[in-house]
């Protein structure tokens, strides 16, 4: 009986650690979004940034639709809308991916949007510190 009982227990836990694993959007994705010119590139306003309201914004109150619809609670890009989408959303969680894309390239994406994909232009509807806001979110607590 104790066999049986630990047996099972092993058994959960392991699907419970693989399913965590697979539950995460491919790793890595493959990205065809235009570069930020290099003057944006090189920009990190992160440090000034409010990690607080960006957690706000990128869960509830972005417009036109908060981040976490597509790109999902934890960052890997399995929200409700990004599970539709083609190329599926980013998977912030990806170093694959993220290790080469500055805070000044995710600006540019999250302000103009990115041609080909489901990412929209937030320029409208966000004020540039508000952007920065998301960014610093994003980066630490998605890209640790």
């Amino acid at each position: 009986m104790k066999k049986i009982l630990i047996f099972f227990i092993l058994l959960v836990i392991s699907l419970y650690f693989s399913g965590t694993v697979f539950a995460a959007g491919k790793c890595p994705q493959p990205r065809k979004t235009k570069s930020a010119p290099v003057d944006i590139s090189k920009i990190d306003k992160t440090a000034e940034a409010s990690k607080e309201n960006g957690k706000k914004l990128y869960t509830k109150t972005a417009k036109p639709m908060a981040c976490k619809n597509c790109h999902g609670e934890t960052g890997t890009g399995d929200g409700m809308l990004g599970k539709a989408l083609k190329p599926a959303s980013t998977n912030f969680t990806c170093k694959n991916n993220m290790k080469d894309i500055s805070p000044g390239q995710m600006f540019w994406i999250i302000k103009n949007g990115s041609k080909g994909t489901g990412m929209l232009s937030f320029s409208l509807n966000m004020k540039d510190e508000e952007i920065w806001d998301v960014i610093k979110y994003i980066r630490e607590t998605f890209m640790k």
